[in-house]
Formats: C-alpha cells, structure tokens, sequence
C-alpha cells in the first residue's frame, strides 16, 4: 500500500471520526511540541556556536572576535540563503501577516528549517538581533505546512499558524500568556472559544517541551528583588513618556536604515557596508553584541559597571561615565540591529526593542540616584518595566509586553507599574505612528487588513459564485442576430467576444431597445449598441473576494464580469457576493 493511498485513507477517516474543532485541536498540540523542539534547537545550537568560538579566545583578546564574528556569521546566512536554499527568506511577523492577508495562510515549506538555520548562524555569531523571529517564523510555517499537507482550509491553516507562532514564542521566551495575547494581539487572529483553546494548547506544550529539553541557564528569565512601592508611581509615569519617545526614535530609525540600504543594488555590497558598519559598533560598544539580554542580567544583578567590559572606558571613578555609556547604548541598539538583518542576517527586534528598554530603565532610576540619593529608585524594577514599554511601544502590543516581563521575571507584583508606562509609552507611539513595526510596511503597500470581517471575506471562493447563463456572440454579428439571443434569453446582459473567443464587451437590453422592433436596422453591426467595460467592471477569476467587493463599492454595478486571461468564462452578482458573505459570518459565529 503506497504512501498516498494510506493519506487519504487517514483524510477519510479522519473526516467519519473527528469533528474539525477536535481535529484542530490536536493538530494543535501537535505543532505545540514541534515548536518546542525547535526552540530548544536554536537555544542550543546558538549557545554551542557561541561558546566554541570565543573557547579559542582568552579574555584579554575578546574584543576582536566580538568585531569579526558577527561579520562571519552575516556571510554564512547571505551565502545558506542564496546558494543553498535559493531563496529570499523573508522572515518574521511581517512574514507571516503577509502570509494570512495575501496567501490565503499558505507560507513555503522550507522556513520550517530555513529561518531556523539563517537565524542560527546570525545568532550564534553575535548578530545584534533577537531570536524570537526566526523561531516564531519557524512555528507559524509549521502550523502553514501542516495545513497545506491536510488540504485544509484558510480559517483552519491560520488558526495552525497561530498555534505555531504563539508556541515558539511560549517557548523561546516560557511564557505562554504572553504567547497567546501575541497571537490575537499581533497577528490579529479572531478572539473565540474555537480559536483561543488551540493556541492555549500550542503554547503551553511549546513552553513545557522548551524547559524539558533546555537547561535551566539558556533560558531568559530575571529575578525581581523588591516588590512595588506606590511611591515611585511619579517617576514609573517620567519612565513611561521616556520609552514613548524612544520607541519612536526605534520606528523612525530602523526604516530609515532600511531606506538608506535600498539604494544599494547588490547583496554583497549591503554585506560588506553592513557588517563593516556593525563591526564598527560593536568595536566601541560590546553590548551591542547579540541578543543583549546578558547586558540586562549584568543590571539586574547590580553588576552594570560590567557594561564597560573591553571598552574603552573606565567608570569606576566618575559617576556619570557608566550613565553616559547606557544612554549611548539606547541610541546604537536598533541602528546595530538594523544594521545586521538589511546586511544579509536574520533576526527579530524584539529582544532588541526589550533590551533598549531595559538600558531606559536603568538610565532614568541610576541618573535621579546619582543627583540625589534620596530617590533610592530600584534600578532593577525600573529595567524591567522599562523593557516593557518600549517594546510594547514598539509593537503596538502593550498587553503582549506587559505579560511577556511579568512571566519572564515572575514579577506580577510589578504589574501595576508595567501597565501604566507600557500604557502611557503606547499612546504616545501611537500619537507618531499609525502602524507597529511589524504593520508599517505591509499598510503602505496595502497588504494589510485587520478586521474579522475581511478574515471572512477572505474565505469566499469566487469560483463557486460564478453565473453561466449569459449568451454570447461574435463582435461580427448584427442586430438581428442579437435579435434571435434575445428571444431566447432571460437575462438582460449579453457577452461579444472576437473570433479567437476573446473578450471584446457587453450588450445591454436597454441599449438596443429603442431599435429592436426596427426591421430597417437589423444588418446594422452590433458594434454600435457595444459597451466595453472599465477596468473596475470586470476582473480576473483569480482576483480576491475583497478587491472585487471594492469594484462593486466603486462603480455600483449589479453584476461583474469574471475572466481568465482574456476569455469570458461567467459573471458575479453583488447579491450572491453579499449573500455568501453573510452566511459565512453567521457559520463563523454559529461554530464559535
């Protein structure tokens, strides 16, 4: 018995013995675990790859392999991508939304592996990116893949695609609350009992798989030392209109980068400008090598004079050395990030978006404890709530944030504080830019769309709308023969087509009317009754249910004409387009 064979025998009794919210259900436990598993695999591999390198490096000649590594691992992900999967991976959230809005859920097979191996070596090399990305894109194409393999349909192979993104962030972070508000959050999936129990699913099994098969030590988690005092609301609302500001310094500046490297024509060339600028950066400021999370432990830990390790620097003598160099960091951080993706790496801007925060944080509470010790701000909790708020700043995603530093720091006795300057940096952000990072590109490119709604119109298939009754006749013909169709036919509409039964134009009856019943013009040439429609009026058989829904809003026809390639193959009323739209709201509604 072959391989096809035993598939569909499993399709067909899948489709006798599970309803689909169970079979979803599984499937989400399923790409739960996958997700889990991979996440473990690029902590693992990234950390390997890491401590082999600098095991060839004593301390006191570090500084140059932080400058040349993240060169080298930029070139081996330009040259995985390009001669060994032949492909532009592109990766990450905007990824995936393009993949829900324009692809109806359908991602390529190979990023089940592709990112993770990209974001593995910019990683594992000291890439100033985060690695939540490449594995969430890792999770999302999973859940894609499994979809297309099930020949399941677009609701079902988005909710999958959820399920895997909001694993791999549960996993690559442990914290699955935080994972299932991205999920609604940022991807902007539809918030019901039959979609939250699988993504529910997904993450807490991607979290468990990760802290089973993960040293306690690769994964990121801080300590809070000291619990909420009320009378630091003040400064946590100066922190909250600080982080507003800095994550729109990170939105205005990571697009100008990228601005700036479109102008460069050749992948090489990004490389070299690229990594050398990186390389440049990381020379005068260590932290910005990898992820930054080891800069925030040094904070948290009260060891933050370790920021000026290899540097230049020495702040143990001036107080506001270590204070300037922190602020400084803030400034480098997205440009070292930006930097090393447009270069050729791949990575996310999470964790850098965090950590940028963490560095406001510390920034505020260390400079008011340094003009008067009074304040005795604990500059711990000020670095967390401060990664809170620029990343939900950033993202547009302040309950994503805010739960993402709760469980990574089992500190919800911050959760007061983490709410009111994630709120106050969000509105602020808001108030200078319309979209997050991960939606700003994709709006203006009009790839975008964000309400349920749309999600439904997304599922119609025109092909099963399409309305055959409509005679035709040749360009050629006369009055009279249009004449003869009209005796035969119920509809007022009629198709002319070329010799090569290409589409030429319609014939209204109301055109004709006034001539019909006159035998004097029945050899007259129908050209002269013909209409030829706008571009507005007709559309490809292939064109979405959205964009022909904005024809009809446009011209306020009744009927549109449908063709593959040139040829008339059917029409698509208004009311049976609205109708199938309805019925699906109401199914969407009946199954949730």
């Amino acid at each position: 018995m072959n391989r096809q064979k035993l598939f569909k025998d499993f399709l067909s009794w899948r489709v006798h013995h599970l309803n689909d919210r169970s079979f979803v259900l599984i499937l989400s436990i399923i790409i739960g675990f996958l997700s889990g598993v991979a996440a473990a695999l690029l902590k693992v591999t990234v950390i390997t790859i890491g401590e082999t390198l600098f095991s060839f490096y004593s301390d006191s000649d570090t500084i140059l392999p932080l400058i040349i590594f993240p060169i080298i691992g930029i070139i081996l992900t330009i040259v995985f991508l390009k001669y060994i999967i032949r492909d532009n991976v592109d990766h990450g959230v905007p990824r995936i939304l393009y993949a829900i809005s324009k692809l109806d859920g359908s991602m390529r097979y190979h990023k089940t592996f592709s990112s993770l191996i990209g974001g593995s070596l910019t990683g594992g090399f000291g890439g100033s990116v985060g690695l939540e990305s490449p594995i969430i894109s890792t999770g999302a194409s999973i859940g894609s893949s499994i979809g297309q393999s099930l020949k399941l349909g677009y609701k079902h192979k988005t909710l999958l695609i959820g399920c895997g993104a909001a694993g791999a962030m549960a996993s690559i972070f442990t914290t699955p609350i935080a994972a299932v508000i991205f999920a609604f959050e940022v991807l902007m999936l539809d918030l019901s009992a039959a979609s939250i129990i699988p993504i529910l699913m997904a993450s807490v099994t991607g979290a468990v798989t990760t802290k089973l098969l993960t040293a306690e030590q690769y994964l990121v988690h801080f300590t809070i030392t000291q619990d909420f005092i009320i009378q630091d609301i003040p400064y946590f609302l100066i922190l909250g209109v600080l982080a507003g500001f800095v994550a729109v310094y990170f939105h205005f500046m990571h697009f100008k980068i990228i601005h700036l490297f479109s102008n460069l024509k050749t992948l090489w060339s990004k490389a070299l400008i690229g990594g050398g600028a990186l390389g440049i950066l990381v020379y005068f400021f260590p932290p910005l090598y990898s992820e930054g999370y080891d800069s925030i432990r040094q904070i948290i830990n009260g060891k933050s004079i370790d920021l000026l390790n290899y540097t230049f620097v020495d702040g143990s003598n001036v107080a506001f050395v270590l204070l300037g160099f922190v602020i400084l960091l803030i400034f480098f951080k997205v440009i070292a990030t930006t930097l090393t993706t447009e270069a050729g790496g791949i990575g996310g801007i999470f964790a850098p978006a965090a950590v940028m925060g963490g560095f406001t944080g510390f920034a505020l509470s260390r400079g008011l404890n340094e003009l008067n010790a009074r304040f005795n701000l604990h500059e711990s909790s000020f670095t967390l709530i401060g990664m809170a708020s620029v990343l939900g700043a950033v993202l547009m995603a302040p309950l994503t944030a805010i739960f993402l530093i709760a469980e990574m720091s089992n500190g919800y006795e911050l959760i007061v504080p983490l709410m009111l300057s994630t709120s106050i940096a969000y509105l602020i952000a808001k108030k200078f830019n319309k979209h997050s990072i991960f939606t700003h590109k994709l709006a203006e490119q009009g790839d975008m769309y964000q309400y349920k709604d749309m999600t439904v119109v997304k599922q119609i298939d025109i092909t099963k709308l399409l309305e055959y009754d409509l005679l035709k006749l040749e360009s050629t013909s006369s009055l009279g023969n249009l004449i003869e169709l009209i005796k035969q036919s119920p509809r007022n509409l009629f198709i002319v087509n070329d010799s090569n039964d290409n589409f030429v134009g319609v014939i209204l009856l109301d055109t004709v009317r006034k001539d019909m019943f006159d035998q004097s013009k029945y050899n007259d040439p129908i050209s002269n009754y013909l209409y030829r429609p706008q571009s507005d009026e007709k559309a490809d058989v292939k064109t979405d249910a959205r964009d022909i829904l904005n024809k009809f809003k446009k011209t306020n026809n009744y009927n549109m004409i449908i063709l593959e390639d040139k040829r008339y193959i059917g029409i698509v009323s208004r009311a049976n387009l609205l109708r199938e739209y309805r019925e699906n709201m109401i199914s969407d509604i009946d199954e949730h």
